[in-house]
């Protein structure tokens, strides 16, 4: 009954986290340290919650964390992700199922794609000449937030307990 609530709590946590992430970003291009540290802080909590068995559920988790790292500090590097949005989908892969995690992606660029051409043709009607900042933590949010709403982050385990 404990890791029921918890579950719940935690996924509702997350939500709320993420909409916070997104809103952020939107209003001031920046998503807070404090914010991504406690998304990351709270995954073993989920993991608890959710069953996740040591192995191979904990190392695969970690080892999407590690690979996602791996590719947006590369993205980072070359100027094409903002440091915030790396933190932030780091935190969210050991949260998320590698297979999930997969869906997240996908949906994330989606809306990535949206938004950049929502606000490259605001960019254009302003007659900005500098340089088009896309708050893209609001796709990473959006993303993981159809993956919860969608998938429910639900494991095996955690669907024979809660079910």
């Amino acid at each position: 009954m404990l890791q029921e609530y918890a579950y719940y709590g935690l996924l509702g946590a997350l939500t709320i986290a993420l909409l916070f992430a997104g809103f952020t970003d939107l209003k001031s291009r920046r998503i807070a340290n404090w914010l991504n540290a406690a998304i990351a802080i709270a995954a073993p909590a989920f993991w608890w919650a959710s069953g996740l068995d040591p192995w191979p559920g904990i190392a695969q988790q970690l080892g999407v964390a590690l690979a996602t790292f791996a590719v947006c500090a590369g993205l980072f590097a070359i100027r094409m992700m903002g440091g915030g949005d790396v933190k932030l989908l780091t935190a969210l892969a050991l949260w998320i199922p590698p297979a999930a995690f997969l869906k997240l992606v996908v949906v994330m660029a989606l809306a990535g794609g949206v938004l950049t051409i929502v606000f490259g043709a605001w960019h254009i009607t302003r007659r900005r000449r500098d340089r088009i900042a896309i708050p893209y933590g609001v796709a990473i949010a959006f993303g993981a937030l159809w993956v919860i709403g969608t998938e429910g982050l639900a494991r095996d385990s955690a669907i024979s307990m809660i079910g």
